[in-house]
């Protein structure tokens, strides 16, 4: 049979795929031969030796420099298609990736090997209103998945002990590191090239509305495709969840972009969205992390000024000597979720704040909330 991907939508498309691992390699690599136009690559880990088995985007030159492995990708896949235009992003997709770059996207895919990297990935798609890939690999076996909005939710098919283990890491390298010390070949690079394959294909049927409406073509949202090497099975298993409650789905519309940028200051920022919505207060939400001003032992009350966004809280105690060692239920964080003419640090850009650039921030005013997007 032809194709049902037509060239140029193929072209035009835009993707975004946040992990460059072993999966991340494999999606990758098919979207430039393939031919897509646009792709944003997300990632905050450098190449290492231990890579070096089941990437094939990464050489040994790359690992001995500890290059970052977004930036050896996206020389890579510029070699294989110079047609291609890449954005590199060296950062973590739950702080680090503005939702208005989300909104650019036709599809984003998922190759991260954690539940609350997945749980950031379809936050941001959900309010984006944009359709997103998810796969895991572990030894022999795989698992693809689609997520679209009004349709399935990852986070509403979390159960308790899937929030409980939101932070659990399954680790390609130290997989590998057990069969290597067993006497086995470890096999992520081919279960790495199956399911990175099932998800490309995934991505571009989302692509063709159309073919998915009149049957011509079906999608795997609702669906888990489940593949076992061992003994060469697959099966589909439903996989649908959407509760209309679940605030992780909520769709952040309409967006207005505004003249502010991550450089802005927040003195600056609360008087131009003042103007620009006519109202005399305004509050800018801090939704997905907050902003934490100092720490203090809670049995001195000694305090210890921070001024950083809250995911950077820990590092920031691990340098102090005072508070190195202590358990955090020692200490007390004093934090803010809310910014307005009230916030102390007026002068402090919104980077400083933790927000990257694109970012869609909630401002609240007397009558209502909107969303804003700055530059």
């Amino acid at each position: 049979m032809n194709s049902p991907f037509a060239l140029d939508r193929v072209a035009r498309a835009r993707m975004m795929v946040v992990g460059c691992g072993a999966l991340g390699n494999e999606v990758l690599k098919h979207l430039a031969l393939l031919g897509v136009g646009h792709v944003v690559i997300v990632d905050f880990d450098r190449v290492e030796a231990d890579n070096l088995s089941r990437s094939v985007l990464f050489t040994a030159d790359d690992a001995k420099a500890n290059r970052p492995k977004v930036a050896v990708v996206a020389e890579r896949l510029r070699q294989m298609n110079p047609r291609m235009e890449v954005m590199a992003i060296e950062g973590d997709v739950a702080y680090d990736v503005g939702l208005g770059l989300i909104r650019q996207m036709d599809v984003v895919i998922g190759c991260v090997d954690n539940r609350w990297a997945r749980y950031c990935i379809n936050r941001l798609a959900m309010r984006a209103g944009i359709p997103w890939v998810d796969g895991g690999i572990d030894v022999m076996e795989g698992t693809v998945r689609v997520f679209v909005p009004g349709k399935n939710c990852y986070a509403c098919n979390l159960g308790p002990e899937g929030l409980k283990d939101m932070t659990r890491r399954l680790s390609c390298a130290g997989v590998i590191r057990r069969n290597i010390e067993a006497g086995k070949t470890p096999t992520t690079s081919v279960i790495a090239s199956v399911i990175g394959a099932v998800q490309v294909q995934e991505a571009l049927k989302l692509l063709c509305e159309d073919s998915l409406r009149q049957g011509e073509l079906t999608s795997l949202c609702g669906s888990m495709f489940y593949y076992e090497g061992q003994h060469l099975t697959t099966r589909l298993v439903r996989f649908q969840a959407y509760d209309d409650d679940c605030p992780v789905h909520e769709r952040w519309d309409p967006v207005r972009p505004v003249a502010l940028t991550k450089d802005t200051t927040v003195a600056d920022a609360l008087q131009l969205l003042q103007e620009e919505l006519q109202t005399p207060a305004v509050s800018i939400g801090l939704t997905d992390d907050c902003f934490v001003d100092y720490v203090e032992r809670r049995d001195n009350d000694r305090r210890r000024q921070v001024m950083r966004p809250g995911r950077a809280v820990a590092a920031f105690v691990e340098q102090d000597r005072e508070l190195c060692g202590l358990p955090f239920s020692a200490l007390y964080q004093h934090e803010w979720r809310q910014v307005d003419n009230q916030f102390p640090y007026q002068q402090l850009t919104l980077a400083e704040l933790g927000l990257p650039a694109q970012a869609v921030l909630p401002v609240s005013s007397l009558l209502k909330t909107c969303y804003i997007e700055i530059r």
